[in-house]
């Protein structure tokens, strides 16, 4: 009998410790952490700003460049407070390829920035980074309208 009440004591702190670790089991799986998604835009991101690092010769330009880039770093931090820091240096990023003309880098930066805001808009939903994740996003679209515009801007400055 008594070892009959120890296995019911036993059986009932199993199912009590089990019930009390269901809500950190469920809050694991929505911690935020390296999802492929965000590191996809990561390095899409790096490749971008390192499209438009090039320092243009129409200040006009430049200045766009720059304000394109400041949005690209903005939506990077935010990513990476959103997921984590892959450790990277933002001149990290794939070789470019020096034949590439200033309407092939701007087409490209726009390219990878599309890229990266598709990754993160089909990244996992983790309600603890929902915030960060649209504000990456919003750089992102600000960075990508910036860019368009910097290159009607150079294209024409170039008319004239």
């Amino acid at each position: 009998m008594h070892a009959s009440r120890t296995l019911k004591f036993f059986s009932l702190f199993l199912f009590a410790a089990a019930i009390a670790l269901l809500p950190a089991a469920a809050n694991a799986q929505q911690v935020p952490g390296p999802h492929p998604a965000y590191l996809h835009a990561l390095s899409d991101l790096r490749y971008a700003r390192a499209l438009l690092s090039e320092g243009w010769q129409y200040p006009n330009v430049r200045r766009e460049d720059d304000h394109a880039i400041a949005e690209i770093d903005a939506a990077i931090n935010e990513i990476k407070r959103a997921s984590f820091d892959d450790g990277k240096d933002l001149r990290e990023h794939p070789p470019i390829d020096s034949r590439l003309g200033w309407r092939d880098r701007f087409g490209k930066a726009n390219e990878l920035l599309d890229r990266a805001h598709h990754d993160l808009d089909r990244a996992e939903d983790v309600p603890q980074s929902r915030g960060l994740r649209n504000r990456a996003l919003m750089h992102i679209d600000e960075a990508h309208n910036t860019v368009d515009h910097a290159w009607r801007t150079a294209h024409w400055d170039n008319m004239r």
